[in-house]
């Protein structure tokens, strides 16, 4: 399995820059809170990934080449991203992902990011962009009903097993993301590629157990009657899919 080497670039250094490179199966990504970026040469090589973060909101490339199978990946935020590019080569199996986060117990999914993306020269077998949104948190695990007590020669009978507690309902997916393309009159619409499914709905949370009854128990004079076992809780709801996201084009 290869090794990603993980660098972080702070933006000042980056702001005086010409270009920035990402090496071969390396991730880059900006850690900065500045809110645009640009350079004149942004080179992403095969297998490469450059992750740009929620607090960007502009990002201009006065030449962009993206390599065989290199990433930009966008990451989620309530702000929209505009990337606007003077000259694009973007190689086979390349991918621009602004696709929302999952749910999970503690926080709810997010939507894929907004993108306004404007490339005056495209040479590309595919443009392909995923914004979709991201899956809806499962639902809580019903607690397990606790089990009974054994009966006893001096208090009576077994008590009965406790019911379990019913699953949660699991959440919503989140919406896909809205995408805005400026391209070259001439470029293939059959080679646009641009997924914008809502998330997945979430997994509905399983029901508790019931509660094993109290055992029974012989005593000298008579035998105790073992207590009924409780109910075993309800599963939950799957939560809904998210709504679609949104494309518009614009021919330049």
């Amino acid at each position: 399995m290869r090794k990603l080497l993980l660098l972080t670039a702070m933006f000042c250094p980056l702001a005086l820059a010409d270009s920035l490179s990402v090496e071969p199966h390396s991730v880059l990504r900006l850690a900065s809170k500045a809110s645009t970026v640009h350079l004149e040469r942004l080179d992403v090589a095969d297998s490469a990934t450059l992750i740009l973060p929620a607090s960007l909101v502009e990002l201009k490339v006065d030449q962009l080449q993206l390599g065989r199978d290199a990433r930009i990946s966008v990451v989620p935020a309530q702000d929209g991203l505009r990337i606007e590019v003077g000259r694009a080569q973007l190689a086979e199996g390349s991918l621009i992902t602004a696709t929302g986060m999952a749910g999970t117990y503690e926080r709810a999914a997010s939507p894929g990011r907004n993108l306004d993306l404007r490339l005056q020269h495209l040479q590309a077998p595919l443009l392909s962009i995923d914004a979709r949104g991201g899956k809806g948190a499962p639902g809580y695990v019903g607690l397990d009903g606790a089990n009974g007590e054994a009966g006893g020669c001096t208090w009576g009978s077994a008590s009965r097993g406790a019911n379990g507690d019913n699953g949660g309902d699991g959440h919503d997916g989140s919406a896909g993301g809205r995408v805005r393309l400026a391209l070259p009159a001439d470029y293939p619409a059959e080679q646009i590629k641009v997924r914008l499914e809502g998330g997945a709905p979430g997994a509905p949370g399983a029901a508790g157990k019931a509660g094993k009854g109290g055992a029974s128990k012989g005593c000298l004079v008579y035998r105790t009657e073992a207590g009924a076992n409780g109910k075993p809780g309800v599963v939950g709801q799957p939560g809904m899919a998210g709504a679609e996201g949104e494309l518009s084009v614009q021919r330049l």
